[in-house]
């Protein structure tokens, strides 16, 4: 795991509807959970962006389950960036127990800037780098010869 100082995290309902018939948390609720995250986490970091005309979409994921989520349990989807891209971004993010601490699940995805109309990837604008900038407390900027 990543050292990360997460500057957002979000509390997260368990449903009825999201345990197996094994008594744990089904994987493709893990998903929805990470979905919550990134809405808020966007909400909170970029709150001026424009959805109807600028676009960020996931372009990959990769997720690790580490240990499982039981009803009783109390979670929580902590969101970082980690790095950003002249197109895109690397955002962090993992499923803890809020009473142990314990990480249950990690989820890396790579964001793209997209352009809704013309439906292809896009640069992301100068404002989106500087608020996700911002909210992490640092540069998460890739110098031109990194990328």
């Amino acid at each position: 795991m990543l050292d990360i100082n997460f500057n957002h995290t979000l509390d997260i309902q368990l449903r009825f509807s999201d345990i197996d018939k094994f008594g744990h948390v089904n994987n493709a609720a893990y998903f929805t959970y990470y979905d919550l995250g990134k809405t808020e986490y966007f909400s909170e970091a970029y709150p001026q962006v424009n959805w109807k005309k600028e676009g960020i979409v996931v372009a990959h994921i990769n997720v690790d389950f580490i240990q499982p989520i039981f009803a009783s349990d109390s979670i929580a989807v902590q969101t970082a960036v980690t790095e950003i891209g002249e197109k895109s971004f690397q955002l962090y993010q993992q499923v803890i127990d809020t009473k142990t601490q314990e990480i249950k699940c990690v989820c890396r995805s790579t964001m793209v800037g997209f352009d809704l109309e013309n439906q292809q990837s896009v640069p992301l604008s100068e404002d989106c780098k500087k608020s996700l900038c911002d909210f992490e407390g640092r540069d998460l900027r890739r110098r031109k010869n990194e990328e």
